[in-house]
């Protein structure tokens, strides 16, 4: 099964140093590592994005652009915006901070049947009340 991968693994698994990550965060890019060997990891627009905002070096910004790039990417369309917009809505009335961009992932890891790979502890809490699922470490 595919797997849409955050923005908080692809920085673990392509902008941290291995000897900057303690055995959880190893862990962690190692269960990435099998997911892209196997080829069940996808990415959407927002978060390759992300990945790459901050990055002040062209040359290891265009670098990290190509190895995004040659991942699957799931396309965004116009109702993944406005499921986005009412997953927002719920969590806000059910007292839940959320962002747009997060919302977005959720939204479209929904129309997908995806699971969410992420170390961002927010998206547990969406997945109590959205129709989402997070992808568990050394589970099919």
């Amino acid at each position: 099964m595919t797997v849409l991968v955050d923005t908080t693994i692809w920085s673990l698994a392509l902008r941290r140093r291995a000897h900057q990550l303690s055995s959880a965060e190893q862990r962690l890019v190692e269960e990435w590592a099998d997911l892209v060997s196997s080829g069940r990891v996808a990415l959407i627009g927002p978060v390759h994005q992300e990945v790459l905002s901050g990055i002040r070096r062209t040359e290891v910004f265009e670098a990290l652009h190509e190895k995004l790039s040659s991942f699957r990417y799931l396309e965004t369309l116009p109702s993944d915006f406005v499921q986005a917009a009412r997953f927002f809505n719920l969590c806000q009335s059910r007292g839940i901070a959320s962002s747009h961009i997060d919302m977005l992932i959720c939204a479209m890891a929904h129309r997908y049947g995806v699971p969410i790979f992420t170390t961002d502890p927010d998206f547990s809490g969406y997945a109590k009340h959205l129709s989402i699922r997070l992808h568990e470490p050394g589970l099919p």
